[in-house]
């Protein structure tokens, strides 16, 4: 029986390069990777060697045959893959039992006499530990790790939801880095705030900021700034136990709560603010917020989209995921005539597909949430207009396809996305809430990677490749000797590393 990649999928790509036979797609070089919900195997070409499940660093595969219950769709998300043409690698007819490999290249040539570079990485999420990775397997480099935090982790800690304990399992594969003899971590230092950019940069031959993108996008709209709507940032930072938030910073005092967006963030904040408190216990949630969830009044959240379910911003397995809640109602708001329509002629493997077996209902927003179970409302093509209230958020304005509609909502979640926030002696893009790069390089001996270099796109995953993209364009740099030149290392900044390890 072949395998299957289930929902825990990181895009990490560790499967990719255990496989035999080039059965998993898309692969790290394919031009699909970077935008992937998350990775395919091809049951036609899997041997059933089980090499990538042995490999998977948070334990999304398994055998079909034994899937559970709840990760039975995955045998038909894997297959259906295949069976659309997606995969880049095409295959003839009749089909082979193996994929063919591309011929080996070597994206570096690293001279044998390559002095040990001294380099600063700034974060310890996913991109700054990818980063980390590559610099201590492939280099001799010597790494310092700096966070603002009193302890590592950054987007795997404080950003997945704490009911994916699989995808927080990732947070082992870069721990083990810290205690490599080529590494020295320095906890709770903020660069701006402890250390200037360019104390950094004088006793590093190069400085790599993995900083992220720690700031909410606005949405430009009346009433987003008024008591009771807060950021999903903030909704996440609040259940993870972030320490710049407050265990009070979230208010489930409302029957009806509003989330603006239906990305996987939102679709996490619905999830867990509806979820049964007793099925979040041995989870790595807050238990500040676990004590808040179980005296929550939040009968309904209603997730609010401007996409339709053809192409809602969601992933696949987040969506799975939401309907397979127990004691949970999902429900689609058929306000627009059209979305009956879209959800019955659906195609196979498409996301309106799976809403087939929802729940349907022309909701009356001006209506308190029924009683009996929890529920979570999926309203697609509506847009928000305003967030209305004097003194505390009342009802969100929605469009819908005639008239507008207010959804009375003592609560909004504004999750439209993240953005990166400037840092005090690097340049920034107002824009894009990015810092300006060339392949990673913002000038050099200064180079970027993550969300703060491509902006908030891409999975955990997707950072080994951004990953790699930098620390081969700061090698490059070293090699022409084009890295700067320091002078009197050891001084002022290493003394302040002792004064922090003090």
């Amino acid at each position: 029986m072949p395998y299957a990649i289930t929902q825990t999928c990181c895009n990490d790509a560790t499967c990719v390069k255990v496989c035999p036979v080039n059965c998993i797609h898309p692969t790290p070089d394919e031009p699909g990777f970077g935008s992937a919900e998350m990775l395919y195997i091809d049951p036609d070409t899997c041997i059933d060697c089980g090499a990538c499940a042995d490999a998977c660093p948070v334990d999304a595969i398994f055998p079909v045959e034994n899937l559970t219950a709840s990760l039975k769709p995955y045998a038909e998300v894997n297959a259906a893959y295949y069976a659309t043409g997606t995969p880049a690698a095409a295959r003839p007819s009749p089909r082979p039992n193996f994929h063919e490999w591309g011929p080996p290249v070597f994206h570096r040539n690293i001279p044998s006499d390559f002095a040990p570079l001294d380099v600063a990485v700034v974060g310890t999420g996913p991109a700054g530990m990818y980063a980390v990775e590559d610099l201590l397997l492939h280099t001799n480099c010597r790494v310092t790790l700096i966070d603002r935090l009193p302890v590592a982790g950054g987007l795997v800690r404080f950003g997945v939801a704490p009911d994916h304990p699989s995808t927080k399992k990732i947070s082992e594969t870069f721990t083990r880095f810290h205690t490599h003899p080529r590494l020295r971590m320095r906890l709770g230092v903020e660069v701006g705030r402890d250390v200037t950019a360019a104390e950094l940069a004088a006793e590093h031959d190069a400085v790599i900021y993995a900083v992220g993108a720690s700031s909410a996008r606005r949405l430009g709209i009346p009433g987003e700034d008024l008591p009771g709507s807060t950021t999903a940032t903030n909704v996440v930072a609040w259940y993870n136990g972030h320490p710049d938030v407050p265990a009070d910073a979230i208010d489930l005092s409302a029957e009806r709560i509003a989330v603006i967006g239906n990305g996987n963030v939102a679709l996490d904040v619905a999830r867990i603010l509806t979820a049964d408190p007793d099925s979040l216990e041995n989870t790595t949630i807050s238990r500040a917020a676990l004590d808040r969830l179980r005296s929550s009044k939040v009968r309904e959240v209603v997730v609010l989209g401007r996409r339709g379910p053809d192409d809602a911003a969601y992933t696949t397995p987040e969506l799975l995921a939401l309907a397979q809640q127990e004691d949970v109602e999902l429900v689609v708001d058929t306000h627009d005539p059209r979305l009956e329509t879209l959800i019955d002629t659906a195609p196979d493997g498409s996301k309106a597909r799976l809403l087939q077996g929802v729940a349907r209902e022309a909701v009356d927003w001006s209506a308190p949430p029924p009683h009996g179970n929890r529920r979570i409302v999926l309203r697609f093509h509506s847009a928000p207009r305003e967030i209305l209230g004097d003194s505390q958020v009342r009802a969100l304005r929605a469009s819908g396809p005639g008239e507008d509609v207010d959804i009375a909502a003592g609560r909004v979640v504004r999750a439209v996305g993240y953005r990166g926030v400037r840092l005090a002696g690097l340049p920034f893009d107002e824009n894009t809430g990015t810092i300006p790069h060339t392949g990673g390089r913002v000038a050099p001996g200064t180079y970027v990677v993550g969300w703060i270099k491509r902006g908030p796109s891409g999975g955990i995953g997707a950072n080994r490749v951004c990953a790699k993209e930098t620390v081969g364009t700061l090698l490059s740099d070293a090699i022409a000797g084009e890295l700067p030149r320091r002078q009197d290392r050891g001084t002022s900044f290493f003394r302040l590393l002792r004064q922090w390890s003090a």
